[in-house]
């Protein structure tokens, strides 16, 4: 019913009297008014007069399915979860993927107490200042495949920021986004798969939107951004989410098309990584050489001090641009 309400007040984008919206929706101008209160008390600012009925002046910047738009046709985002607290939204979307959940489901959260990153260092996701969410995908690719769909989100986030707010950012291989110098946000992929065959993956993304410095650890104030901190302004997380699944339902679509080269055309286009010197550490060794381009697999190809080329896969090491994150 308050989803009704909110549309009708939306649509009207004036007064709307309470006789109409009872009317229209077949209840009580006392059950209107109870649902309007119940609305105001989860941040939505409605004006009432005694003459002219309710006025929608203020949204609240949450991250549920009444303020996420999807447009038509849209499969990612077409069906949504919302927690106010959760332990990790890539936890609760493995469990409903299990549960063959559809394909493009999100699950949201205005907090995360067991956030987490790339082998398992725990993502600052405390506050509903930022974006944390997890999409779960049932694609037709061969498990050794799924490296290229993390390189194919990181495109979609970058676009997806373009397209709302115009800020360039930039990637580092493999899953981090850039603003500046500083890490915006990272991307986990998970998945379920079978021998040759991929049962769903599941693509957590935690972004910084409206922090301010203390907002984060002392030990994170130097290398953690915010979009807040970048441009001053504090932003709609809601209208940040909804362009990153616009763009990630683009981007996706090319992936299933056979586009990888394009993807990875994308990707080498906003790469903080492609160019700079880069210090490789993986269990067995550690080596400093060039990062030349990133594979069609998704591996980042590396030309060592020798002359020698290597492929070195996400999964398998650690990539720190020696001089830096930010791009020329």
């Amino acid at each position: 019913m308050k989803k009704l309400i909110l549309h009708t007040l939306k649509e009207k984008q004036g007064y709307v009297s309470g006789e109409e919206l009872s009317n229209s929706l077949g209840v009580s101008r006392t059950a209107v008014w109870k649902h309007i209160n119940e609305l105001r008390k989860e941040g939505y600012i409605i004006e009432s007069s005694s003459k002219k009925g309710y006025r929608l002046t203020g949204l609240p910047d949450i991250l549920d399915g009444r303020e996420v738009s999807v447009p038509d046709g849209q499969q990612i985002g077409r069906e949504l979860v919302h927690f106010a607290d959760i332990d990790s939204t890539n936890n609760y979307a493995k469990k409903i993927g299990n549960d063959g959940c559809p394909h493009g489901t999100v699950v949201t959260a205005e907090r995360q107490t067991l956030g987490r990153g790339r082998v398992g260092r725990l993502w600052q996701s405390d506050n509903s200042r930022g974006l944390w969410f997890s999409i779960v995908l049932r694609p037709d690719l061969e498990p050794e495949k799924v490296q290229i769909i993390t390189l194919a989100a990181s495109v979609a986030v970058v676009e997806g920021i373009i397209e709302v707010l115009d800020i360039n950012c930039g990637i580092k291989w493999p899953n981090d986004i850039i603003l500046g110098s500083c890490k915006l946000g990272g991307i986990l992929t998970e998945l379920s798969a079978e021998p040759g065959h991929v049962n769903y993956v599941v693509v957590g993304i935690g972004l910084n939107i409206n922090q301010d410095s203390g907002d984060f650890d002392q030990e994170l104030q130097d290398k953690a951004a915010s979009l807040k901190l970048f441009t001053g302004k504090t932003h709609s997380r809601a209208k940040i989410l909804s362009g990153i699944l616009k763009s990630f339902e683009k981007i996706y679509t090319m992936l299933l098309a056979g586009e990888t080269r394009q993807i990875i055309d994308k990707w080498n286009k906003y790469s903080v990584t492609v160019g700079k010197e880069v210090r490789i550490i993986s269990r067995e060794v550690e080596y400093i050489g060039t990062a030349q381009s990133v594979a069609l697999d998704g591996k980042l190809v590396v030309k060592c001090k020798d002359g020698t080329l290597r492929e070195v896969s996400s999964g398998e090491v650690q990539v720190r641009g020696l001089m830096g994150y930010a791009r020329d």
